[in-house]
């Protein structure tokens, strides 16, 4: 089973995608800030990581720094609710920017983009 890391600071969101992923068949851990995630990526073996941008402490973009520097080839998915930050150089690292949306098929084509 492919194993997703899903990094937002919003409880709502974990609970939206955790369902609508793990039912497309996805293992599906949580981390709350990019510390966390940064935490989780080097206890687990990730196949794909989701990441918000706008998250309190450290913000995702330099999350996806770190993230590249341990995991090159990891797949990472910017999801924000902002389109804004798909003009920032930072955000061009990730593999794919999606805006938030209460409807996730974008985001589960995504992901089977990146998983196969």
């Amino acid at each position: 089973m492919k194993k997703i890391l899903l990094v937002d600071d919003e409880e709502s969101i974990h609970l939206l995608y955790r369902d609508e992923l793990e039912e497309e068949g996805y293992e599906v851990y949580s981390a709350y800030s990019g510390e966390e995630a940064l935490e989780k990526l080097r206890e687990l073996s990730l196949d794909l990581i989701i990441l918000d941008i706008n998250m309190p402490g450290m913000n995702g973009l330099e999350t996806l720094r770190q993230i590249k520097e341990l995991n090159p080839a990891l797949p990472v998915i910017l999801c924000s609710a902002y389109e804004e930050f798909k003009q920032d150089i930072s955000s061009w690292a990730s593999d794919e920017y999606l805006v938030k949306s209460a409807n996730l098929d974008n985001l589960k084509a995504a992901v089977k983009r990146h998983l196969g």
